[in-house]
């Protein structure tokens, strides 16, 4: 039997909200609320702009299931924003858990393997990468990444939004991650050559699943990157077979390691 959501033993929904692999900066928009009572105040002090910060409370309100911002009506400057209970509650529990958290990993001194371990995610395809530059042109910002562990070379397209409360900027380690079906695997031979092209990538088949409307197919890059994509049905590859994986800029999302 299900556990009753008026169950006293059970966790606050809004507890979800610190399941997330990355919400630090999220959080100080709302410590920035908590202190100032005014959401374009704390982008200001977190520095991200007001739209960014609407982002982290949408972003963080959809992870707890509960309101964690409210209007606040009146005062000396007409008006503004202050956490609700369940707010407060996340903020103090996201201290402690950073606390018990910190000692521990120093204690153990845990591998950076093991930190990369908290990440769980539906995503086959994860590389630890750094940023090598984060270009901002209106709403949109294209990172620059490398790949950790081999000569990859890789470009994310998220929002200017996203790249603001991550953080982003040169020299940061971040994890890029793809969904397997975003991947496109094609035969050498049927890759259209149109000059060089952004993530994509040369490599062998090292494994192959026939599906009625794709087959699933993993392949080890010449830089000894390993993949998992999809080719069409009926492709006809086979172990060994040189192709060619694509992955879209929109596709790769990036987290960090907290």
């Amino acid at each position: 039997m299900s556990q009753s959501s008026n169950d006293s033993s059970a966790a606050p929904v809004w507890m979800q909200a610190l399941g997330h692999p990355q919400t630090d900066r999220r959080l100080e928009v709302l410590r920035g609320i908590a202190r100032s009572g005014s959401i374009s105040q704390s982008a200001r002090d977190v520095g991200v702009s007001y739209k960014a910060a609407w982002q982290a409370i949408d972003t963080l309100t959809n992870l707890a299931g509960v309101a964690l911002v409210e209007k606040s009506v009146g005062g000396a400057g007409g008006g503004g924003a202050r956490l609700t209970a369940a707010g407060q509650e996340l903020l103090t529990a996201a201290d402690a858990l950073a606390q018990v958290r910190g000692s521990v990993m120093q204690q153990l001194r845990a591998p950076v393997a093991v930190q990369r371990l908290g990440v769980q995610t539906s995503m086959r395809n994860q590389w630890p990468c750094v940023v090598q530059q984060v270009q901002v042109a209106g709403p949109l910002a294209l990172v620059q990444l490398r790949s950790q562990h081999a000569e990859l070379e890789l470009t994310a397209r998220i929002t200017a939004e996203s790249a603001q409360l991550l953080g982003l900027q040169a020299g940061l380690p971040v994890l890029a991650l793809c969904k397997a079906t975003a991947v496109l695997v094609q035969a050498w031979q049927l890759a259209v050559q149109t000059g060089p092209v952004p993530n994509a990538w040369s490599g062998k088949v090292t494994r192959v699943a026939i599906g009625a409307i794709g087959d699933e197919v993993a392949v080890q890059t010449a830089a000894g990157v390993q993949l998992v994509g999809f080719a069409a049905a009926g492709s006809g590859l086979r172990v060994g077979r040189k192709v060619v994986v694509q992955v879209p800029e929109s596709s790769v999302v990036l987290a960090l390691l907290v």
